[in-house]
């Protein structure tokens, strides 16, 4: 849904797995997280530039409207979630996926802070845009975890299908 070109943010990329597939696919790609060690191999890749930040604290270095996409996995801090989706274009594109309630009983994390309470994506983006997909539950693979996932476009826009 995406086409080559197209400004994405990889939110709290870590080792930057999807930044590098997106940048792979022709995508222009911010990749922030607070790790400066987990960014510095990403600096050498061609669509990629890193941005090293403390995401819950201090200023929120983007402003309204900056990306085509917005991709976020295995992270949640509720302060600044509505500034996630503040950060898409009319139309762009949330990917969005973390452990949910439950996930406790598999081990880390465990605090209720960073984990969705049921249904919470969906309630993120009601009124916001269009839900393509979502799901909710147990999964096996990686590992045993509780976690949610929606991909979402913003706005009532036509949606361009690949």
């Amino acid at each position: 849904m995406l086409p080559a070109g197209a400004e994405v943010l990889d939110l709290a990329c870590g080792g930057g797995r999807h930044a590098r597939w997106l940048s792979a696919h022709g995508m222009a790609v911010v990749a922030a997280d607070r790790d400066a060690a987990a960014l510095a191999p990403l600096d050498a890749l061609a669509g990629v530039q890193t941005l090293c930040v403390d995401l819950e604290d201090g200023d929120w270095p983007w402003t309204p409207a900056s990306f085509d996409a917005v991709i976020v996995t295995r992270y949640l801090f509720r302060p600044r979630l509505d500034r996630v989706l503040g950060l898409l274009r009319p139309g762009g594109l949330l990917i969005y996926e973390t452990f949910m309630q439950g996930n406790e009983r598999f081990g880390k994390p465990s605090n209720p802070d960073f984990l969705l309470r049921p249904h919470e994506l969906l309630d993120l983006v009601r009124g916001w845009g269009r839900v393509l997909a979502f799901e909710q539950g147990e999964v096996a693979q990686p590992a045993p975890a509780m976690i949610q996932r929606i991909c979402a476009v913003g706005g009532e826009a036509p949606l361009r299908l690949p």
